[in-house]
């Protein structure tokens, strides 16, 4: 279970309340904090001893200051200090527990941060397949919905047991030396507490990980909905879109008042219990007041202390919720962290030195499902500053070969080698870094022209990007934008033509200089007489370097 999973798992999973394997890696990230979790504890055992001591105080301020038994005295000094006391205890203990919530919250949020680039990082590693197979909302809701759904589980769940554990022992204790007959006559019902919590534990699981499903599909419908929003707007799509998501939405509202309402039938019973547990003492505590084996002083704090024990057992309804959400949420996140890349860089894997350009296809296969080939026995040489031409209608497998060649893929039979290396060979960026690709659908993102244009050399200098920009015919239309270089393309670049988008990228891939250039479709976007230019700088750019030119025109490569 705990090897790489399908993201649509949910439904076969059998994670349960706890599972060791999952608990362990989880605490691995609390360990980088062990010096904040240590004096989290610290002040969590003083938290506790300080609110057992109260309810003693108020037995004594009863018993001997206000009602001591025979005629009372002048008590009225001895009742003032066991109020300074309680005042003194009340105040260490709001100083402490303001400490230990702030810290608590300082290392939650670092724990986020690091599971989250944790995941992030593993991410940005695995291999174009991954991304073809999944929804990007549903990848996006492991690194936020999941992520912030352990913080409770590694901060205040796993502070909080130990200190409802060591809260719970010191009120027995104290309530054991007080009177061991009523103590006892109160322990009666905390099994019943745990029957109950195992008996929830099962339906909470269920219940749990289906608010988790549910939450992604949502996060899925939401960035699909907005990142296409202009071709829902341009076939007037919206009324059925708000429809789609209702629906999602709907689903998801009910997975999560099935929980609630699941958690809520629990904690009514547990109230309930408490109710009998306290109503069990007052019926004992003031028989044995009447018979004069009991003070009221003891009764009053005993029934304080009974609250106080009932209470953590109470809890454990919320810690199996946070367990159970933490549990579902972690099984999640470590499905992507465990799938392995397609694409594997060789732990022995040499720097490719410079490209001279010489790129050899041999007998290669490749299909984007087992045994269903989109290329087979594809074998082709270029030689050092030669152009490819790559001309076939859609789905031919054009942009394929290309994508084996930056390692976007590996293919399942053959070899591709560059200046004679296997590909497979060299480090992924020493291969990479030395091409250039401008893809039919241009990505640029958010920030400004300049920095979208220097995205693939970040220290090349202002000149380096206006030269590059007035190669591809891109720097007349941008020193007329607003700012110039400067100006803040939006999202994706949605404050830019699609042709303009498209000159950028082309002004991208260039100033990085590459050694081998891709053009995948890179001039449909672009109206004819902006193809022109673009071709006529071609002419002078792809000298002395080796490229591959997709195209459906033959117009484009000649």
């Amino acid at each position: 279970m705990h090897g790489p999973m399908h993201l649509d798992s949910d439904e076969q999973s059998n994670v349960g309340f706890y599972d060791k394997i999952l608990t362990k890696r989880l605490l691995a990230f609390l360990r980088p904090y062990t010096n904040q979790l240590l004096m989290a504890l610290v002040l969590m055992l003083i938290i506790a001893l300080t609110g057992v001591v109260l309810p003693y105080l108020q037995k004594i301020a009863i018993d001997d200051y206000i009602m001591p038994e025979g005629m009372p005295g002048n008590n009225i000094n001895g009742l003032t200090v066991i109020v300074l006391i309680f005042i003194g205890i009340s105040i260490i203990n709001g100083f402490v527990a303001f400490g230990q919530t702030y810290i608590l919250a300082i290392m939650g949020q670092n724990v986020i941060y690091d599971i989250g680039l944790r995941l992030f990082s593993h991410i940005q590693t695995l291999s174009l397949e991954f991304f073809d197979k999944h929804e990007t909302g549903k990848i996006i809701s492991r690194l936020t919905n999941d992520v912030q759904a352990l913080n409770e589980l590694l901060t205040h769940g796993v502070i909080g047991v130990i200190r409802d554990f060591f809260t719970v022992i010191g009120i027995m204790v104290i309530m054991l030396y007080m009177n061991v007959k009523l103590s006892l006559i109160s322990f009666i019902l905390i099994p019943f507490f745990f029957v109950l919590a195992i008996m929830f534990r099962k339906k909470g699981r269920i219940a749990f990980r289906e608010v988790r499903k549910k939450i992604a599909n949502v996060t899925a419908k939401l960035e699909e909905g907005i990142s296409g929003v202009r071709v829902v707007k341009s076939f007037s799509r919206e009324n059925k879109n708000i429809q789609h998501f209702d629906k999602t939405n709907e689903e998801n509202l009910s997975a999560n008042m099935q929980a609630v309402k699941v958690w809520s039938f629990y904690n009514s019973i547990i109230e309930v219990l408490t109710s009998v547990g306290i109503c069990i003492v007052v019926w004992h505590g003031g028989m044995q007041i009447i018979g004069e084996k009991l003070t009221r002083g003891e009764l009053l704090a005993f029934l304080a202390y009974v609250r106080m024990l009932y209470w953590p057992v109470r809890q454990l309804s919320q810690i199996y919720t946070t367990m159970q959400s933490a549990m579902a949420a972690s099984e999640r996140i470590f499905e992507i962290m465990d799938t392995p890349s397609r694409v594997i860089e060789k732990k022995d894997a040499k720097e490719l030195p410079e490209i001279k350009g010489h790129v050899e296809y041999k007998n290669v296969s490749f299909g984007y499902e087992d045994n269903k080939y989109v290329l087979e026995k594809i074998s082709l040489i270029a030689e050092p500053g030669q152009t490819i031409a790559i001309v076939g209608p859609t789905g031919s497998g054009k942009s394929t070969i290309v994508n084996l060649l930056v390692r976007l893929y590996d293919p399942q039979e053959g070899v591709i080698l560059i200046d004679g290396q296997d590909i497979r060979d060299v480090s992924l960026k020493s291969l990479r870094s030395q091409m250039g690709m401008v893809l039919q659908d241009s990505f640029l993102f958010s920030g400004s022209i300049k920095e979208n244009i220097r995205y693939g050399k970040l220290n090349a200098s202002e000149k380096e990007i206006i030269n590059a920009s007035e190669a591809v015919s891109a720097h007349r239309f941008i020193s007329q934008m607003p700012s110039g270089y400067d100006t803040d393309v939006g999202e994706r670049g949605t404050k830019l033509s699609v042709g303009q988008r498209q000159l950028i990228s082309f002004a991208r891939a260039l100033l990085a200089d590459p050694k081998i250039l891709i053009l995948d479709e890179a001039t449909s976007s672009v109206d004819a007489y902006t193809e022109m230019l673009i071709q006529k700088a071609l002419e002078e750019l792809l000298k002395n370097r080796t490229s591959f030119v997709i195209a459906h025109r033959l117009s484009t490569i000649r």
